[in-house]
């Protein structure tokens, strides 16, 4: 497996990401950017964009993300889709872990924003990581020839059904409502052979023992009767926003809401550890507020990287 060594890492490609990555990309630091999905995000499934300064309100949050992603590789990052599965911050190097390989960085940034949410499934948070999982690039590959079922309509479960049926003998895809007429994606996928659509179904527990997940109950609208599906593993794409740490362990400080713990700097309680943006769950989600966080950050690693104890200013004079 490929081993990559940079000076900085960042995981998560939305604003915070991106502008920490321009800054220290600027000040020449060899920077990577390991994004699990660029079309996902908060940002991204944004339809108009009406209160970033300087930004035509007929922008999308899409496309204001891409000029931005685009504008750091201008100026020398490595911007990769990975999905991050474990890290580890001991040491001056620290390590990420993806399935595409193994990233080492004298700095680590923790951009992975605030979509993740609560468990609100019954039986979910009592078998996650024993049959329920939130990353089909992660654990599909545990579940080759096996039965399991996908929860959610966004873009992200349609992805990930997608490479379920790489190895699964059948995805069970249970949706609230029908996709939109126009998503090409999910039309191809209910057309896949080992894709079953339950459209108009609601999840109403999981199923399991000591073993892991055995079954989900669900409740197809036009039936008056639940139905029981044996399966091996569920896969739960919902919205929320609870900020997405479950990579990290206890490995940085969270605070009580769940947000990662930052001084002024955006340095986490880890040295050569930062977070920005929404994973610190702070009260104004905005992206305007994760741009500056990245700002910050870059800044400070750029101190921290060369051993200064000044700030240097990062903008050009006429």
């Amino acid at each position: 497996m490929e081993t990559i060594e940079c000076d900085v890492v960042i995981i998560g490609g939305g604003p915070a990401g991106c502008t920490c990555a321009l800054y220290t990309s600027r000040a020449n630091l060899k920077t990577v950017i390991l994004d699990k999905n660029p079309s996902v995000g908060a940002l991204a499934i944004t339809h108009q964009i009406a209160n970033y300064p300087g930004v035509s309100t007929e922008m999308s949050g899409d496309a204001l993300l891409s000029l931005m992603r685009d504008q750091a590789i201008e100026y020398g990052t490595d911007y990769r889709r990975a999905q991050v599965f474990g890290v580890d911050v001991d040491g001056d190097w620290k390590t990420v872990y993806t399935p595409e390989g193994t990233f080492k960085g004298r700095a680590l940034v923790l951009a992975t924003g605030a979509m993740g949410r609560p468990a609100s499934y019954k039986g979910e948070s009592d078998f996650l990581g024993r049959g329920v999982s939130y990353c089909a690039t992660c654990d599909g590959a545990f579940y080759k020839g096996r039965e399991v079922a996908v929860v959610g309509v966004n873009k992200e479960a349609i992805e990930e059904t997608h490479v379920l049926t790489k190895f699964a003998s059948k995805v069970h895809w249970i949706t609230s409502n029908d996709p939109k007429d126009d998503d090409l994606e999910a039309k191809e996928l209910i057309k896949h052979p080992n894709v079953r659509h339950w459209s108009k179904t609601r999840l109403l527990q999981i199923d399991g023992n000591d073993g892991g997940v055995t079954g989900i109950q669900i409740k197809p609208r036009a039936q008056e009767k639940q139905e029981l599906l044996q399966v091996d593993g569920v896969f739960v794409y919902m919205s929320g926003s609870k900020p997405i740490t479950d990579f990290i362990g206890d490995q940085v400080a969270f605070k009580e809401d769940g947000g990662v713990v930052v001084d002024d700097f955006m340095s986490t309680t880890s040295e050569g550890v930062w977070a920005i943006g929404d994973i610190r769950n702070t009260p104004f989600k905005q992206a305007v507020v994760a741009a500056s966080d990245g700002c910050i950050a870059a800044m400070a690693i750029d101190r921290f990287l060369n051993s200064r104890k000044a700030i240097r200013v990062d903008w050009v004079h006429a």
